[in-house]
């Protein structure tokens, strides 16, 4: 999703019963939070199966680059104490790359040492309370132009550097995810897996990010969206980077105004969630209300997929979807279907059958490659 401030993975298993509690704030893990891909899963550090259920927290891809800050809104112990409150597993933090390699004239104050600082600090505390992390490459732009909002995909100047250092930060830490480009558009899937030209720019493909997270040592799930600003994924498999850690995640972004119906979740969605870990690392609507994504959340309760709120922020209808009315938690009229439905998450549920155990092999005979 565009954000305020821009002119917007069968396996057959032995049926063992597992259980998995959506809420890992509230007990203490048996081995540190972590989190990695087995087969079309991910599974925490004890190899059980994990969906990650939680919010965006949108404000450090535009703050900085708007000159005024880092984060909108509140990033202390309180604040995430009140998103964790909500029964959430995982935060999803949007950033900007001029910010993070302090390029392209961005105000010192709110870049460079300062942004990645303020970043880590936050990853930190939401580690502290249970919660998974998801930094994702939100705004870009090539050459020396500020990046003031997403492009059509990353941009070769500056988004493999960018992710490298982000690897390279983050690489010893097993509890997040590094989501390659928030939303891909208007190009074609050979543009996305290998790069092209764009008027006035050359874009950077998937493949050379997934090269240059590898290159620094870091292991952790990559996240990668589709086309059609992440709402077509039936040519992610097809195109599929090559991954030495093999620990790929199809990211979908889902919203009330997006082509992918219900009958693409189960010809397309389903099918390829059945061979990767698919993580709906947007999920929204844009008439204030819930009934959307309370069709959609049950659906993908029954499918094992993962899903994360667009957006834990306090705008209202009018410039987008918006979880809550103040940061405390208060819910929106749209809020409250997400908090509700996550509360009704509460205990253990029962994963569809083919992610109840550790698999013993892989699901594609890709992922038997060395």
């Amino acid at each position: 999703m565009g954000s305020r401030g821009a002119c917007l993975r069968l396996l057959i298993l032995p049926a063992v019963l597992m259980t998995l509690n959506v809420n890992p704030s509230a007990a203490v893990a048996a081995t540190p939070l972590s989190i990695s891909v087995a087969a079309n899963r991910l599974v925490d550090g004890n190899g059980m199966a994990v969906r990650l259920l939680g919010v965006n927290r949108s404000g450090t891809e535009y703050a900085c680059v708007q000159g005024w800050g880092i984060f909108d809104g509140p990033n202390d112990a309180t604040s995430i104490a009140a998103m964790a409150a909500w029964h959430i597993n995982a935060v999803r933090i949007p950033l900007n790359e001029d910010c993070w390699l302090n390029i392209n004239g961005i105000n010192p104050a709110y870049a460079g040492a300062a942004y990645r600082s303020a970043v880590q600090a936050y990853v930190n505390l939401l580690h502290e309370r249970g919660l998974y992390a998801i930094l994702d490459l939100h705004w870009n732009a090539a050459g020396a132009m500020k990046a003031t909002g997403q492009q059509v995909m990353p941009d070769a100047d500056h988004s493999p550097a960018f992710w490298s250092s982000v690897a390279s930060s983050f690489k010893s830490d097993p509890a997040v995810l590094f989501d390659l480009y928030n939303e891909p558009h208007d190009v074609s899937w050979s543009c996305w897996l290998n790069g092209c030209n764009s008027p006035g720019w050359n874009t950077a493909g998937m493949q050379t990010l997934v090269n240059a997270i590898r290159s620094t040592g870091a292991t952790q799930p990559i996240m990668i969206g589709g086309l059609a600003w992440a709402n077509d994924l039936s040519g992610w498999l097809a195109n599929e980077p090559s991954d030495p850690a093999r620990a790929l995640v199809a990211s979908f972004h889902n919203y009330s105004f997006n082509e992918c119906t219900p009958s693409c979740w189960d010809s397309t969605i389903a099918t390829l969630a059945a061979q990767v870990p698919v993580v709906t690392g947007e999920l929204g609507e844009n008439d204030c209300a819930h009934n959307y994504i309370d069709q959609y959340m049950s659906w993908a309760d029954a499918h094992g997929i993962s899903y994360v709120g667009w957006t834990w922020d306090t705008w209202g209808c009018s410039d987008g979807p918006a979880l809550i009315s103040d940061y405390t938690g208060t819910p929106t009229a749209f809020g409250v279907g997400f908090r509700d439905h996550l509360a009704g998450l509460i205990g253990p549920i029962r994963l569809p059958w083919w992610q109840r155990a550790t698999p013993r092999w892989p699901t594609r005979s890709r992922h038997l490659d060395a």
